[in-house]
């Protein structure tokens, strides 16, 4: 489970948006990007980029929608004389971050 401590702490000040990227950006493993997929087959061992679309506050928590920005492969079968070179290709997703207040867990869910 993720948890986002320190953007929970920043919710409300300035801070906030840089808090919420950075700390989504460390827990890319567990976003389950692989969900969202069109281009490649493999989510590429890149960096992601977060993009913070609107947030609120519930009585339980904070939802934060967010468009990640990250990266594919197709990958081959890795053969010598495989003619398909690896390449990324730029994907895109937004998915729902709803943190808990009282634990900081945040539940992600990728939409549309």
């Amino acid at each position: 489970m993720i948890r986002l401590v320190e953007t929970l702490k920043a919710w409300g000040t300035d801070e906030f948006d840089d808090v919420l990227k950075r700390e989504l950006a460390m827990y890319s493993e567990a976003l389950s990007l692989h969900q969202a997929l069109a281009s490649g087959n493999y989510v590429a061992d890149t960096p992601i980029m977060v993009s913070k679309i609107s947030s609120a506050e519930t009585q339980d928590g904070v939802h934060v929608r967010v468009g990640i920005f990250f990266q594919s492969v197709i990958s081959g079968c890795s053969c010598a004389d495989d003619p398909s070179p690896v390449s990324e290709s730029e994907e895109y997703c937004e998915m729902l971050v709803e943190i808990n207040k009282l634990t900081a867990e945040a539940k992600v869910v990728l939409q549309g």
